[in-house]
């Protein structure tokens, strides 16, 4: 029986998605990991989204919050909103009441991964404030740490990320993930998936 890791994640301008689509890549490259992308549901308007010039999403499937309870483990994406997670992600999470008071996410592996506007925009803070979310739900946090090596202690390039996942650096919105952080966001998937693995067979 596969191991069900989800990439669960919002992203306005493609960032988060862009990082999301390389911790799937990563996730699936572990034996018997079935690793599935999915969005959380916009909560602004068309209109409101053309102002802020958002490209239409992706056809990956959105999610529903029950839908959660059929996976071993999870990788959160959400960009920043100072510093924290952004409102859209945030109004799916709470409507997790029902998975809440059942219990059914309790001891399932999660990390998180981010895009900020700037180097300090977040990088750390979105994720601390976001293990909160974890926490109710009694869901165990997956850091990566410094298990990316040198990557990790890269000072001559702009890198995203840090021990708590993968990131990128949106800027004004022109830039796009690196190459390094895409290899940060495809060892977070597999490091997960392997971790997420081995609770279910322990189980």
């Amino acid at each position: 029986m596969s191991t069900k890791v989800y990439i669960v994640y919002y992203s306005m301008y493609g960032h988060v998605e862009k990082l999301a689509e390389e911790i799937k890549k990563g996730a699936a490259s572990v034996e018997g990991v079935d690793a599935q992308l999915w969005q959380v549901p916009e909560t602004l308007p068309e209109e409101v989204l053309g102002k802020m010039s958002a490209p239409p999403k992706s056809d990956i499937p959105i999610i529903t919050p029950n839908e959660l309870a059929e996976a071993d483990g999870f990788v959160f994406g959400f960009p920043t909103r100072f510093g924290m997670m952004a409102a859209q992600f945030k109004a799916f999470l709470d409507a997790t009441g029902g998975l809440w008071r059942t219990q059914q996410l309790a001891g399932k592996p999660a990390g998180i991964f981010y895009s900020t506007g700037s180097q300090g925009g977040g990088q750390e803070t979105t994720a601390l404030t976001a293990i909160t979310q974890l926490v109710h739900h009694g869901m165990i946090f997956v850091p990566i740490g410094y298990t990316f090596g040198a990557g990790m202690f890269e000072m001559e390039k702009v890198k995203g990320g840090s021990p708590y996942g993968a990131g990128t650096f949106a800027g004004d919105g022109s830039r796009q993930p690196s190459e390094l952080e895409l290899e940060q966001a495809f060892h977070q998937g597999k490091y997960i998936a392997t971790i997420t693995k081995k609770l279910k067979g322990a189980a």
